[in-house]
């Protein structure tokens, strides 16, 4: 042992106590990083498969969203051509009622 240094502070084979937590910590520590090297490497893959799985439902969502625009377009042409009808079928309707007024007004 020196002198001056506190007893208790140098193992038998030469090493600090101090060194060997230092030591002990650099492995824990190693460890810790090893495990979020993992962790993050996982976390990249999760996130990978994620976005590709966000790409082909909105890739899903954009080909519905076509088909429901022609669907609602298809929809359009078919209630203004009804209405059409409609409108037609009332004018008829009004005209029939109109002449058969007029028969009858004319026949007194």
């Amino acid at each position: 042992m020196r002198d001056g240094a506190p007893p208790g502070n140098y193992v038998a084979s030469g090493y600090s106590v101090y060194e060997e937590d230092n030591e002990h910590l650099q492995e824990g520590l190693r460890a810790k990083v090893k495990a979020l090297k993992h962790l993050s490497i996982d976390i990249g893959t999760e996130v990978k498969f994620q976005n590709k799985m966000l790409q082909e439902m909105d890739s899903d969502f954009d080909s519905t969203g076509g088909l429901l625009g022609a669907t609602m377009g298809r929809l359009k042409a078919l209630s203004r051509g009804s209405q059409t009808k409609i409108f037609c079928y009332v004018l008829l309707f009004a005209l029939f009622v109109f002449f058969v007024l007029y028969w009858v007004i004319k026949l007194r």
